[in-house]
């Protein structure tokens, strides 16, 4: 799923929980937080990722991991920014 310049990251919750959004780089580093431990209803939801990193600042091009956490649930998935 090749994105260039934001992409759109879309999940569903079964129940009522709190949801964390995370994007790391293949180091395992921490780039950027997109949703911190808000508790949620359930349902469909989706977030964007313009490619900046929690300082704002542009990331470079390559492959990234996204993580949803909600509870015990965990679901990870990767993504390439083309620039």
């Amino acid at each position: 799923n090749p994105f260039n310049p934001s992409t759109l990251i879309r999940y569903q919750r079964p129940e009522e929980t709190n949801v964390t959004v995370s994007i790391y780089d293949l180091m395992g580093r921490k780039v950027r937080t997109l949703v911190y431990g808000e508790r949620q209803l359930a349902g469909y939801r989706q977030v964007m990722w313009n490619a900046t990193n929690d300082l704002g600042q542009s990331v470079s091009a390559g492959m990234y991991i996204y993580m949803i956490q909600a509870g015990e649930f965990r679901h990870t998935k990767k993504m390439v920014l083309l620039k």
